[in-house]
């Protein structure tokens, strides 16, 4: 059981109500919700933006909003470097259609930020 005072902060718009819900699921539950979440983006035509951690990224937070998605990661670079982990950072990712009709991923770099650990 993790400590409740680390609770996630839920993404703004989601209403009271479905957070309530989603607290009370167990892992297993969550798991579950995430996966139809994931269906009925994609029955609505609409896709995820991808803000998986890149090879040594580590991503702190992301925050949904409408339009854009906030993210503060760290990255390391190359071995051997005295000042890795760089940042925190944010960014603002949205997603931009291509001339082909797909969609990808634009990172805007906001500058760094201060995060609690």
């Amino acid at each position: 059981m993790t400590d409740g005072s680390q609770r996630p902060t839920p993404p703004e718009g989601l209403p009271p109500k479905l957070v309530e819900q989603l607290t009370d699921c167990t892992p297993e539950e969550l798991r579950k919700a995430i996966v139809h979440a994931q269906e009925l983006l994609h029955y609505h035509e609409e896709t995820e933006l991808p803000v998986d951690a890149a090879a040594g990224d580590d991503i702190l937070r992301v925050t949904e909003h409408d339009g854009y998605t906030e993210v503060v990661k760290e990255y390391s670079c190359a071995e051997g470097c005295d000042d890795c982990p760089h940042g925190p950072y944010l960014y603002h990712v949205t997603e931009e259609l291509q001339p082909d009709g797909s969609r990808k991923a634009h990172w805007s770099f906001m500058g760094s930020v201060r995060t609690e650990k």
